[in-house]
């Protein structure tokens, strides 16, 4: 066994690891915005760690490429799609309020209903 197997290894142990640990935090944390922090910081990691013992097991262009392209796509959808749950959750109050630590969502949306609220009074 050579010194890359084992790298190989150890990254493929590391990514497991980091998948265990978000599908734990998803069903341990206690509401929607930490389980989604959860789920996706780890996961994105595992999943680049994965890549990258791929990538040191098949060193080609084509593969390369490849989990280039998985990696810049998971990059910009996992976010987008954790920031849109989240909004979506707040909205709906599906969230516990008492474990934020700074409401800027409530502030913005307050002050945009009292924009409106003042648009609509002026004749």
């Amino acid at each position: 066994m050579t010194l890359t197997e084992i790298g190989i290894g150890a990254l493929i142990l590391l990514s497991g690891f980091l998948s265990m640990a978000a599908g734990v935090g998803a069903l341990r944390f206690p509401d929607v915005l930490t389980r989604l922090h959860a789920a996706t910081k780890p996961q994105v990691l595992g999943l680049a760690v994965v890549l990258l013992a791929i990538v040191l097991r098949v060193p080609a262009w084509g593969v390369v490429s490849t989990v280039v392209l998985i990696m810049t796509f998971q990059l910009l959808t996992q976010p987008m799609t954790a920031h849109m749950l989240g909004r979506a959750a707040y909205r709906t109050d599906a969230l516990r309020r008492d474990l934020l630590i700074e409401d800027d969502l409530g502030r913005d949306i307050a002050e945009h209903e009292q924009e409106r609220d003042d648009d609509r009074r002026v004749p």
